[in-house]
């Protein structure tokens, strides 16, 4: 059972994986499908991980499991800063830029990081807030009992939605535009939100690794009417976890929620069948493909014109090679992308 399960998480996590690269393909399309996807991505990898959480007591344990968690984390944000944020200056310097003035701001953006990295760092935010996310309940659990994280729990979405009331109606304009009005290092104001879908993933674990088929058909309903809610023009809903835009206090628990028991209950079914490997090997190489693949645009598109699929292709395939070059060629390769257990260089 153990290992049929790791089955199904390693192919969901694939299979979000891919989304994450659509959902920031830059082009238009007839159908609003990448607006669906953020209806449920975002929270999808938040719950995803609250489900393998465990509560820890002691403070020698506490120490370990947040180092642990920030090697993890934090070891490839910072490799990957290091390598895009290089050849971006390399290729900056080679065209002629040598104001320092431009370097100095474009550094300070990436240490305030979140929602105000833009381009090739347009995923960063998520693992900044994911690392927070995790402390943050560790301290919950640890320290207060269960009604009182629920309390908290609750202040949080309140807190979540009011920002978002200030950001999109207060202060008004393009979500992305408006949210950096608000300054926040690391997105950790997302931390508010995020929490909560962590939460459920933990709390309700037990329906997610198995997903019954009363549950499958009951989400099954409510993805389908509110899609079709949507398309018609009976709802204009939108979720942006990093730009801080949660449309309604309902809906932000009901759409995502129902969207991840479809895909987690599909793919229990279908891993049972069919091995599905090569979702899998994405996931394998998801850390390389999160952090590259919009980098992968920016600097492909010079070069090629390609729609939706192409776009796709390229930035799940190249930062696949990349993966592997980095295992394969650079010493502690696998714990640059997040291999802890990798402390020695690989020797070819």
């Amino acid at each position: 059972m153990s290992q049929k399960r790791l089955t199904w998480v390693d192919v969901t996590k694939g299979f979000l994986m891919i989304l994450v690269v659509i959902g920031h393909y830059p082009g238009e399309l007839d159908f609003p499908f990448i607006k669906y996807i953020y209806w449920f991505h975002m929270p999808a990898f938040f719950l995803l991980s609250g489900i393998f959480f465990k509560e820890i007591k002691d403070d020698h344990n506490t120490k370990k499991t947040i180092k642990k968690r920030f090697m993890q984390l934090m070891v490839p944000y910072l490799f990957f800063l290091f390598i895009i944020t290089a050849v971006r200056y390399s290729m900056e310097l080679a065209l002629g830029n040598f104001e320092l003035s431009w370097y100095l701001q474009d550094l300070w953006k990436l240490v305030i990081a979140g929602r105000f990295a833009r381009g090739a760092y347009g995923v960063f935010w998520f693992v900044t807030t994911l690392f927070f996310t995790y402390l943050l309940f560790i301290w919950m659990t640890k320290y207060l009992s269960r009604i009182k994280q629920i309390t908290l729990l609750v202040i949080f979405y309140l807190l979540a939605h009011l920002e978002s009331i200030v950001a999109m109606h207060v202060i008004s304009g393009a979500p992305a535009e408006s949210a950096q009005t608000i300054p926040m290092l690391w997105n950790l104001d997302v931390v508010l939100m995020a929490i909560v879908y962590f939460s459920l993933g933990y709390y309700a674990k037990s329906v997610w690794m198995n997903v019954t088929l009363p549950w499958l058909f009951g989400a099954l309903v409510v993805v389908f009417g509110a899609v079709a809610a949507d398309y018609v023009g009976l709802i204009d809903y939108h979720l942006s976890m990093k730009f801080l835009r949660y449309d309604h206090f309902i809906l932000d628990l009901l759409i995502p929620i129902a969207f991840i028991i479809v895909i987690l209950g599909i793919f229990q079914r279908l891993t049972v069948i069919l091995p599905l490997e090569w979702l899998a090997k994405v996931e394998k190489h998801s850390i390389a493909i999160m952090y590259l693949h919009i980098f992968t645009d920016i600097i492909m598109n010079d070069y090629f014109q390609y729609g939706l699929i192409g776009f796709t292709i390229l930035g799940i395939a190249i930062p696949i090679i990349a993966s592997i070059v980095i295992q394969k060629l650079i010493p502690y390769g696998k714990f640059f992308l997040g291999d802890i257990r990798a402390k020695k260089p690989i020797h070819l």
